[in-house]
């Protein structure tokens, strides 16, 4: 970190402690046992409502803006769902 310039989220020991606190809170897991095929092609980063963050954390986390999900306003893995999947018309993902 850069002590007096702007935050730029681009520190690799805090993003890395990000990582570690925000995946205990994953609704999908793709190791759990009872992942579903179909979740891989509904997963968070290929939702119309996910917003990737800046900087290094926008790579894999980003916030959900699906006023149907109960994840709305949160920060969610890339990799996560919910059952409000939208697709994204353009079929992008991240």
């Amino acid at each position: 970190m850069t002590a007096g310039g702007p935050w730029t989220g681009d520190n690799r020991d805090h993003n890395d402690a990000c990582h570690t606190r925000w995946s205990v809170s994953l609704n999908r897991s793709t190791t759990q046992r009872d992942y579903l095929d179909e979740w891989y092609d509904a997963q968070c980063g290929a939702c119309r409502y996910w917003i990737a963050l800046n900087g290094q954390l926008g790579q894999d986390y980003g916030a959900c803006t699906n006023p149907a999900s109960s994840f709305d306003g949160r920060v969610r893995f890339e990799h996560d769902g919910c059952a409000q999947f939208v697709g994204r018309e353009d079929g992008s993902f991240g």
